[in-house]
């Protein structure tokens, strides 16, 4: 099925599945822009623990028996497996096969959201889970991330049933779909070297990855950071004292900006930590951007040691010679 883009394919997947109070299994942290939706429709988001390889699955299993015995009705389990929003970490082989069968032994539709599969830098990411389980798993893809992000067309894998719901639900909430852009994009696929210029987008944006890791490791070295290998995004883990959310309007007025860790999370956690973007600046831009970041990062430090004799994190060193470009987003 196609659809507006991912986003309205979560909200009309939502529509269908979730009634007020209902529980929607998410990573932790995950895509705020599904948790917007959940919420719109009093989903009860239930986060489960990730690391390195991604969801957990013995969190996963724990937090399935918790709510089973609460009498919680679970609708599905959202995921993004690959070049996670906001994590920047991909989901193992190993792991997507031992969810699957978690979920289909307890009966709980799994979606699975995959915008950046294809902007991976060193090797592709494992296949999709759908793959291996198309009744119980509903894959969801976009163009914007691929092709250009104001193609707002995505697409809609699903089981028969659901597929057919969906396609309903999608005519009663768009009444006609964007012909033109599918026309477009049809076009593009038929007459150009799609897979090349995703190639270029993949070189482009590994060699911002490798910027902002890098500065990060000059600039930030008693971080700790993710480390990506595909899609657009590094999770970055402040001092335990520090308030990313707070913390903002300083680097605003710095000329720097970053996605606070609490706009990740349904129950309030992520203060201690930053979503910071590398698909748009130029590597440059990213230096000069974690340099401000590492100047407002030390200057709350010096702030909570001075009042409340906190021992936090070293201060790092930044240059006091970084140029002064536009501002930075990341």
């Amino acid at each position: 099925m196609v659809t507006t883009g991912s986003q309205q394919a979560l909200d009309l997947v939502t529509r269908l599945f979730i009634n007020p109070g209902d529980v929607v299994l998410a990573e932790s942290p995950s895509y705020v822009g599904a948790l917007g939706v959940f919420r719109a429709y009093q989903a009860d988001v239930v986060h489960v623990a990730m690391d390195a390889e991604g969801l957990i699955p013995e969190s996963l299993r724990e937090t399935i028996t918790t709510l089973e015995a609460a009498g919680k009705p679970i609708k599905f389990l959202y995921t993004i497996p690959n070049f996670h929003n906001p994590a920047g970490v991909t989901l193992s082989w190993g792991r997507r096969l031992e969810i699957l069968d978690i979920c289909r032994s307890h009966g709980i539709l799994v979606l699975e959201d995959n915008p950046y599969g294809l902007l991976y830098f060193d090797q592709p990411a494992p296949q999709a889970m759908r793959s291996v389980d198309d009744e119980g798993v509903i894959y969801l893809g976009s163009f914007s991330k691929t092709l250009a992000p104001g193609f707002r067309v995505g697409w809609a894998l699903a089981p028969h049933a659901i597929r057919e719901k969906l396609i309903l639900a999608n005519e009663s909430a768009t009444l006609s779909p964007n012909s033109f852009g599918q026309f477009v994009i049809t076009e593009y696929l038929d007459q150009t070297d799609w897979k090349g210029q995703i190639d270029t987008f993949r070189h482009l944006y590994a060699e911002r990855r490798d910027a902002m890791l890098s500065a990060l490791g000059e600039y930030l070295p008693k971080l700790s950071w993710t480390k990506p290998e595909g899609g657009f995004f590094v999770w970055v883990t402040l001092p335990d004292e520090l308030d990313s959310k707070a913390m903002l309007p300083r680097a605003v007025k710095e000329l720097v900006a970053y996605t606070p860790g609490t706009a990740f999370y349904s129950d309030g956690q992520g203060k201690q930590n930053m979503r910071l973007s590398f698909c748009y600046p130029t590597p440059e831009s990213i230096r000069t951007g974690i340099a401000r970041l590492a100047t407002v990062i030390n200057g709350e430090i010096d702030l909570l040691q001075t009042f409340s004799g906190a021992n936090l994190t070293t201060p790092i060193p930044t240059r006091s010679s970084v140029t002064t470009p536009p501002p930075n987003t990341l």
